[in-house]
Formats: structure tokens, C-alpha cells, sequence
């Protein structure tokens, strides 16, 4: 059930929760900031546990409904990651900014591609 495309999301969203939990340490030591970085730490790292879990799953539709989750809590990620960003707390200027959004947008891209490829295989 495995092919290059899910190798890659498993690798992305593992290193990309590295990076949340890297920025959630910045804005909680730095910034004191504590509710909307528990919230990003919360979705942020649970893209790769879904995409993760999905590597075990028993059925395509298993396996397209964790992948689904993930691809929502990708969204979700962006929009803390936007509010985070348009109320100051990240500075949008900064490179590692830029790899936050880069690398979120890469996986709502890859997620979203491999839940369609999913449900046109299970018809």
C-alpha cells in the first residue's frame, strides 16, 4: 500500500514536527506566548502520527481516512502558523518563516494528492 509518495509524507512530516516543536520552545521561552503555540504543537505534530498511523492501516479506506486527518490538521497547522505570523509573534521576513509555510504548504500538496489517488483507487 506503501509507494514514494507516502515514504516522502512519513520523512516530511516527521522532520517538520521536529521544526513545530522547535518553534513551539522559541514562542513559548522567548515569545511567552502559550495558546496559540499549544495549539500549533498540538496539530503541527499530528500530521506525522496520522500519516504514521496510516502506514499500518488494514484497508485502503483505513488508510485514506488517516491520511485525510492528516491532510486537515495540515490546514489547521497553516492557519495557526498565519496567526502566529500576522499577529507578530514570527517574523514573515525570516527564513525559517518561510520554510514553516514551504514546508506546510508541500504537505496539504502531498496529502491532498495522495487522499484523491485513494478514493479514485477505491472506486
Amino acid at each position: 500500500m506503501m509507494g514514494s509518495t507516502e515514504n516522502l509524507v512519513v520523512e516530511k512530516s516527521y522532520r517538520f514536527s521536529l521544526m513545530i516543536i522547535e518553534l513551539y520552545h522559541y514562542l513559548t521561552d522567548e515569545k511567552r506566548e502559550y495558546v496559540l503555540s499549544k495549539q500549533l504543537l498540538r496539530c503541527g505534530t499530528s500530521i506525522g502520527a496520522n500519516v504514521n498511523e496510516a502506514q499500518a492501516a488494514i484497508s485502503r479506506n483505513e488508510f485514506v481516512a488517516k491520511v485525510s486527518i492528516a491532510s486537515k490538521e495540515a490546514r489547521e497547522c497553516k492557519y495557526w502558523l498565519s496567526l502566529l505570523r500576522d499577529s507578530g509573534y514570527i517574523d514573515e521576513q525570516r527564513e525559517k518563516t518561510k520554510k514553516f509555510f514551504n514546508e506546510i504548504d508541500s504537505l496539504i500538496n502531498i496529502t491532498t494528492k495522495i487522499v484523491k489517488t485513494g478514493q479514485k483507487n477505491a472506486k
